[in-house]
């Protein structure tokens, strides 16, 4: 049925029927609108009641008399009266929502079977003994995906707690997590770490947060209609080591192993030897915006080397060096001339300063390399590049060539498979560093990775949009 329009202080107002009231002249009559409006296949409104004083919506319903067999013996049982059950639902017309469902109780006078009394279950409306129906905790997975929601915001409009709304969904997060089929289909792997607490590195066992580093592998397998990475999350593990990713390998299988073609990293040699003893037949790649940052750093060496040589200090307000600092960072493509100029006046004031100028020429040849045209030019470019770095009398630009030549396959390998980079497991990265600010930070780890997970892409499941 519906309820009549009332006042702030709950006063019927009799004076104006609303529409759906005419098409319930009888209590005993389910109103179809009102069902329509809620939603819940099976049930049907009895009441509807707004507190104003909290801004609460509760709705009551209920399902039909029907005749119901007993689900251990089969045999026609009794009625048994109803109960009322209180779930929190999602929030509706910006009000937080109540639904008290009236369920159904039955008796079976089997002598032999084992069942007594059971209670009416609907695993659509709610789960048994949960505190929030099915379309409340989906609601809430959506709104921390989608939303970039906090759970304490989520609780907010839910009108409940922290930890109601945490424990409803942690289950449905963890069997989604569980579902070892997300792991299909993966030919393009990345790796790389993070940060996720800034605390002591006590271990869990004694109260702590564990390691302060996590090792995260994501997918970046190219959508086959878009050819783009589909840059998501498959797992975090504790710790930044080889063994840490190995362990990870192992734990999916010679089936998941056999099917990965190319693994992305960074340039640590934990993670490659890992790779090299997993994933014998993929392809390592180094990721390219690790070399281009390899590159910046050893000409920022360069210029804070020659600054303490020609002036003995670090650079300065007015010292031309430290001025150019942020020019020397920058692609030469994305230099306006008001820059060039102010580059070519401060390599200028000394002739030392040549080496730096040398040395940022060097980074620049690094970065046309995978700026090139063709894969095929870009291999030539880092090719010679090695090469002449290795002769480079700059002893930065020596060592960095020391370092391209001990990475030379995966470091040329971008430039075989396809221009494969890191950059999709970046992105997660940022989306991770998102969600840490949102909640503040972390104290539980299985939390964190589950939250992580989902905002992430990691998890699948119908129901998540």
């Amino acid at each position: 049925m519906a309820t009549k329009p009332t006042h702030p202080e709950g006063r019927v107002d009799v004076t104006e029927p609303t529409a759906a009231a005419a098409c319930c002249p009888d209590d005993s009559v389910y109103c179809g609108r009102c069902d329509l409006l809620v939603g819940l296949a099976g049930l049907h409104v009895i009441a509807v009641e707004y507190d104003g004083d909290v801004g609460l919506l509760t709705v009551r319903v209920e399902s039909p008399r029907e005749p119901m067999g007993c689900l251990t013996c089969g045999v026609v049982v009794g009625s048994h009266g109803r109960r009322d059950v209180t779930l929190v639902d999602a929030p509706c017309f910006d009000r937080p929502v109540k639904l008290v469902w009236r369920k159904r109780t039955w008796r079976c006078e089997e002598p032999s079977c084992p069942t007594k009394v059971f209670t009416e279950q609907d695993p659509e409306v709610a789960a048994p003994r949960a505190l929030l129906t099915t379309r409340a905790c989906w609601w809430a997975v959506n709104q921390i995906r989608r939303e970039h929601a906090s759970i304490s915001g989520i609780a907010r409009q839910l009108g409940t707690t922290w930890n109601t709304v945490w424990t409803s969904i942690e289950p449905l997060l963890q069997e989604m997590a569980d579902d070892e089929t997300r792991f299909a289909g993966v030919k393009r792997l990345g790796v790389d770490e993070h940060v996720w607490h800034h605390v002591s590195e006590f271990p869990i066992e004694d109260g702590g947060r564990g390691p302060k580093q996590l090792t995260g592998m994501v997918d970046l397998t190219p959508d086959p209609e878009s050819g783009k990475p589909r840059a998501r999350l498959l797992d975090l593990v504790p710790g930044r080591s080889g063994k840490a990713y190995s362990d990870w390998l192992d734990e999916r299988g010679e089936g998941f192993k056999n099917g990965v073609e190319v693994a992305t990293l960074d340039p640590f040699h934990g993670y490659k030897n890992a790779i090299d003893d997993q994933l014998e037949d993929a392809t390592a790649v180094l990721d390219a915006f690790h070399v281009v940052k390899l590159g910046t750093q050893a000409v920022d060496e360069v210029r804070r080397r020659v600054q303490q040589e020609i002036h003995g200090h670090r650079g300065r307000k007015h010292d031309p060096l430290y001025g150019i600092r942020t020019i020397l960072r920058c692609g030469a493509e994305k230099l306006t001339d008001r820059q060039r100029a102010r580059l070519d006046r401060a390599i200028a004031v000394d002739e030392r300063h040549d080496e730096v100028l040398v040395a940022w020429l060097c980074a620049q040849k690094l970065r046309s390399a995978y700026k090139a045209t063709s894969p095929l030019e870009g291999r030539r470019i880092a090719e010679d590049l090695i090469r002449s770095l290795l002769t480079c009398p700059i002893p930065e630009m020596k060592r960095l060539g020391k370092t391209l030549k001990q990475w030379r396959e995966a470091f040329l390998a971008y430039f075989d498979t396809g221009r494969a980079n890191n950059g999709g497991t970046e992105a997660i990265n940022g989306l991770i560093e998102l969600h840490r600010r949102v909640a503040r930070g972390f104290r539980n780890r299985e939390h964190y990775r589950l939250r992580m997970l989902l905002i992430g892409g990691g998890l699948n499941h119908p129901h998540l949009r």
